[in-house]
């Protein structure tokens, strides 16, 4: 899960107010933590700002529409789950949005019933296809023994920063920010003060035993914005 109270984490991008709120309602009354955004920009940004466990996602918005968004989260390697939901109802537009990377389909109207099973498969699905090793170049990280390796060399992590890499790993190539972190990593959600230094702290410490000299840095500042996780500068 996504959310650091256990509860999967749905970001809804629809721009009909109405239909939005429902959704968000009825989705809160089913435990899940819900964000809206009612344009492709607002959900295009904060898509690289936070992570989620399944996208809701309208293909007719202002602005940046439901392709475009779907399309470069693919491109990228992000493979969220993602359901749209859109009046467009074709067999020619389904055909094109499954092609462009969404995992289902649901046509307007929709029974919210049919929204919420659908939405359980795709979380089931999603976490049944999580890799049990993660890699970037040749650094190495296996879940399950819970080993990390470079270029073959074990590397000896605490506890945290095992969980710090392999959080940024499930992220790779995708922005992490602090706030991303705080709640997923340290699982801190209401504290008045800011971990930004704990974490920074962190993360030179990560640094230190991940890029060892002569490596390739494959842990990099996004200035202002948070950390990546790449092969080459972000």
């Amino acid at each position: 899960m996504s959310a650091s109270n256990g509860r999967a984490r749905v970001l809804v991008v629809e721009d009909e107010q109405k239909v939005a709120s429902a959704l968000k309602q009825g989705l809160e009354g089913e435990q899940y933590e819900v964000a809206v955004e009612h344009t492709g920009e607002g959900a295009f940004f904060r898509l690289n700002t936070e992570a989620f466990d399944v996208i809701l996602l309208d293909l007719m918005l202002p602005g940046r529409d439901g392709l475009q968004i779907l399309r470069t989260l693919r491109e990228r390697g992000d493979k969220t789950p993602v359901l749209v939901l859109t009046a467009r109802d074709t067999l020619e537009d389904r055909v094109t949005g499954l092609d462009t990377g969404a995992d289902d389909y649901l046509v307007k109207p929709f029974a919210f019933e049919e929204v919420l099973a659908r939405i359980r498969a795709l979380i089931r699905r999603g976490r049944a296809a999580e890799p049990l090793r993660l890699r970037v170049a040749d650094l190495d990280l296996d879940i399950v023994t819970r080993r990390v390796t470079r270029g073959g060399r074990p590397i000896d992590l605490t506890l945290r920063e095992f969980e710090l890499l392999e959080y940024l790993l499930r992220h790779q190539g995708r922005t992490v920010s602090r706030s991303m972190l705080a709640r997923d990593v340290w699982r801190e959600t209401a504290r008045s003060t800011s971990l930004d230094n704990v974490i920074d702290v962190h993360i030179a410490r990560l640094r230190r035993k991940v890029d060892v000299e002569g490596a390739a840095k494959l842990i990099h500042t996004v200035r202002g914005v948070g950390f990546v996780v790449r092969e080459g500068e972000p």
